[in-house]
């Protein structure tokens, strides 16, 4: 049993090893808290209200930044509003008399109660005051129901909020100073290798289907990736709840836009619910692949289709990464579809009645439609990642690059049709060329 205990403590520590750290950071928290508790003036002073400092590092700490502030700002907030409220509930219902305290505080907790528990289904205030609202029902009857006299609740409430500041600051300062966890970060990277899974599924799905041999072979574990992508709503969700808590932090300013990646992640979804038909072509036998007569057109066209959109992809997982704009990720899409095109026009010029096999022919129309609507898919991903570039300010890295001729000349071609070939400065994969005057169009 302890051997068990032992390697299942090893894996979860060596699958993230924040855990490790966010542990010691929790236990540090509590110990300089806690130190409190046997500072004789402190003690003096708020007697055993020290404990709720105590109480409020154990239930606010958690793993992330963003996590942390949420939790520790419902909870002084909700203390502070709910003890005002329930002093003045206090106030109103003593001037009842005997007879009418009990009914009026029983009429009080009742209304507050209730709106505060319906207001949790409320899916916003849910998603980031549920705690709070508890913590406000909590603290309201508490001090509204209390038998103390009006001085000594007024000092009661006063010795909690503080000594709850006390457990609100030392845990926010070893949240934030100490190895932080910032959930933003953590939501950012989610996306960006999501999009890098699709981009592996794509680029091995051709190798895979015509069974070809490439110099560097795709690992079949990693094709499966993308489908860690089907079921990270909730994740996504909830680390974006958490990432608005958040201030500023390395290259994430204040007030950014946090939603834009859910509906990144959304598109993402939609992409590998597709990948996920996809990915059927491969592991069922019920087809054969297609007769020698069109298997030719097929394979080049699909190979074309499935090398661009991966390339478009990792081109856009790159500069999310770098946070900088996707500039050459459109253009692999627009490669890809006309790839789509010429598959399509294939498809309309070969007589299908020439072919014995009617399933083949199912086959091969059903893949040229999934593959047009995933390239569709993948293109509402590129847009969506430009308008997050545009919202947050993404800034292209402007360095000088040496360009391979062959490459150079590329770029010109591209450029001629929409830019001037003399003075022209083209932006690529985050480099800035300058084509000098003179070139001839």
């Amino acid at each position: 049993m302890a051997v068990e205990v032992a390697t299942l403590m090893k894996k979860l520590a060596k699958d993230d090893s924040r855990r490790v750290v966010h542990a010691l950071k929790v236990g540090l928290a509590i110990t300089l808290v806690s130190l409190f508790y046997y500072f004789k003036p402190l003690y003096d002073g708020f007697g055993t209200s020290t404990m709720w400092a105590i109480v409020t590092v154990i239930v606010v700490f958690e793993f992330s930044v963003g996590g942390t502030l949420g939790r520790g700002l419902n909870r002084v907030m909700a203390t502070f509003l709910a003890g005002a409220l329930g002093f003045g509930a206090h106030y109103l219902a003593s001037l009842g008399g005997e007879i009418g305290r009990p009914i009026m505080l029983g009429l009080f907790v009742f209304v507050l109660a209730g709106i505060s528990t319906f207001t949790r289904f409320f899916p916003k205030m849910k998603a980031r005051y549920d705690y709070g609202l508890l913590i406000f029902i909590l603290t309201f009857c508490m001090v509204s129901l209390s038998g103390y006299r009006d001085d000594e609740i007024a000092k009661l409430a006063f010795s909690r909020i503080l000594t709850i500041l006390i457990g609100c600051f030392f845990t926010l300062v070893v949240s934030i100073f100490v190895k932080p966890v910032w959930a933003g970060t953590d939501l950012h990277h989610l996306v960006v290798a999501h999009i890098q899974s699709l981009a592996i599924f794509l680029q091995g799905f051709g190798v895979e289907y015509f069974g070809l041999s490439q110099e560097e072979e795709i690992c079949k574990a990693d094709m499966q990736k993308y489908k860690t992508i089907l079921n990270s709503k909730s994740n996504e969700e909830s680390l974006t709840n958490l990432a608005r808590w958040e201030p500023r932090h390395g290259k994430f300013r204040y007030r950014h836009p946090w939603q834009q990646y859910l509906e990144i992640g959304s598109l993402n979804r939609e992409c590998a619910y597709r990948l996920e038909v996809l990915n059927g072509y491969l592991k069922t036998n019920q087809f054969q692949m297609p007769s020698q007569q069109i298997h030719g057109e097929l394979q080049e066209e699909c190979m074309k289709i499935c090398s661009e959109s991966s390339s478009g992809l990792r081109e856009l997982a790159l500069a999310l990464r770098k946070m900088v704009p996707p500039v050459t990720a459109k253009s692999h899409i627009e490669k890809a579809k006309i790839a789509v095109e010429n598959l399509k026009k294939h498809l309309e010029e070969w007589r299908f009645e020439e072919l014995n096999n009617a399933m083949e022919i199912v086959h091969v129309v059903s893949l040229a439609s999934l593959l047009f609507d995933t390239i569709c898919c993948i293109e509402k991903i590129v847009d969506s990642v430009q308008k997050l570039a545009s919202m947050a300010g993404f800034k292209a890295v402007e360095v000088q690059s040496s360009v391979a001729p062959q490459q150079q000349k590329d770029l010109q071609d591209q450029s001629n049709s929409s830019q001037p070939c003399s003075g022209t400065t083209i932006l690529l994969a985050h480099h800035v060329i300058t084509v000098d005057e003179g070139v001839p169009c």
